[in-house]
């Protein structure tokens, strides 16, 4: 198995070794016919000759390597925007997880504080605080009041 390695933000690189390693530190794959296996897949590129021979970063991942396509023998190269593209998907993936465990252990009475604890033990994510996740899932809902509100007044004048 041929392996990158990719550094993206230390919490999203948690998420993904909780989820897809048991929270090892060691190469995931990406399950094929996932979003991030085909954006992956997709990204793929011939080494430059001006790129280093080996990749750093804080998370090492399996490329994929089908019967028919690109080998990953040679196309084993992501570049920074590549790996911009991987983070912002893992990142949506990631964020997507935690507002519906959210909303749905809110119906159950969970506070949402109690919630992100549990999911941050889950993963293993340490490297970012409790906090942050709680602000972005309130600065979600208020984005989300606020279109809806101008949604309401936009077809009230409408009409």
């Amino acid at each position: 198995m041929i392996t990158t390695k990719i550094q993206i933000k230390p919490h999203l690189a948690e998420y993904i070794l909780g989820r897809l390693a048991g929270c090892r530190n060691e190469p995931v794959s990406f399950p094929p016919g996932s979003d991030l296996y085909i954006t992956l897949w997709d990204l793929m590129s011939k080494r430059p000759v001006d790129a280093p021979a080996i990749d750093t970063g804080n998370l090492e991942i399996n490329l994929p390597a089908r019967s028919v396509g690109k080998r990953p023998e040679y196309y084993n190269y992501l570049s920074v925007r590549s790996v911009a593209i991987i983070e912002k998907k893992i990142e949506e993936i990631m964020f997507e997880e935690l507002h519906h465990r959210l909303r749905t252990n809110k119906r159950e009475g969970i506070t949402y504080i109690e919630t992100i604890h549990w999911f941050m033990c889950e993963y293993g994510i340490t490297s970012i605080s409790e906090d942050a996740y709680r602000k972005e899932f309130y600065r979600l809902r208020r984005n989300e009041f606020n279109r809806r509100k101008k949604e309401k007044n936009y077809s009230n004048q409408t009409a």
